[in-house]
């Protein structure tokens, strides 16, 4: 391991090189993850008269007596069915704007609508050379790049900092994604905040892959040196 760690550059191991001075980048920012087909929201509608707002909350009845909230799906077309209001196309909003928009359409049937959305299945997942690879649900729907390495663990000594894949699902298409831990513009970049269901793989340096090699190739070369060793004693008798 010693010897593994001496041949890895501190210019391979730091993050953000030369960030002193770099500006940021308010588009980057401001990130927020947009609706996609598939994921599951909480929608909640309060008024100040509560009953009003009852047929507006999808709820079904509990074993126990109570109710509890049902989530809503975005379906394969991008949108979901609301109660009374009826279908509604949310692929690409934001839940802003979502939230605004069904403030408007509840405000027809109710007065002073409160509404409040929460997606609650957002999640990113992190695999190779870090220390807890994993897929991590994200409560509050903004996560950085950063901040999901640092959930798995942060990068081992043998993770390749300037070869990160990002793989984020577009327009129903999966882009892959080259992501440079070392340069200090990944501050500024797009991809700096995750989407919902991204994945990102931490790529092993050139010093794992060689001893991951040796050590899957140790047993076949020991047997051959074991079968030369008995065949020279036989031979020397």
């Amino acid at each position: 391991m010693l010897a593994i760690i001496s041949c890895v550059p501190s210019k391979q191991i730091a993050y953000f090189q030369e960030i002193e001075g770099l500006p940021i980048n308010d588009a980057s920012v401001s990130f927020e993850p947009t609706l996609k087909v598939g994921d599951l929201l909480n929608i909640h509608v309060a008024a100040l008269d509560p009953e009003a707002a009852i047929p507006f909350n999808l709820m079904e009845s509990s074993v126990s007596g109570g109710a509890r909230a049902i989530p809503y799906l975005v379906n394969s077309a991008g949108a979901l069915n609301f109660p009374v209001l009826g279908t509604i196309n949310v692929a690409g909003f934001t839940t802003k704007q979502l939230t605004d928009t069904l403030v408007v359409k509840l405000s027809e049937f109710i007065i002073n609508p409160v509404v409040n959305i929460r997606l609650i299945n957002f999640k990113v997942t992190v695999l190779g050379e870090v220390k807890a690879p994993g897929a991590y649900t994200i409560p509050n729907e903004r996560v950085s790049i950063i901040e999901a390495i640092g959930m798995a663990g942060d990068l081992t000594i043998q993770g390749k900092r300037s070869s990160v894949l990002l793989i984020r699902e577009q327009a129903g298409k999966r882009v892959k994604i080259p992501i440079d831990l070392t340069n200090e513009q990944l501050l500024n970049s797009p991809y700096y905040y995750l989407a919902q269901n991204d994945v990102i793989y931490v790529e092993p340096n050139k010093a794992k892959r060689n001893s991951s090699a040796v050590g899957a190739n140790t047993g076949v070369i020991i047997s051959a040196i074991s079968t030369i060793i008995s065949l020279i004693a036989i031979l020397t008798r």
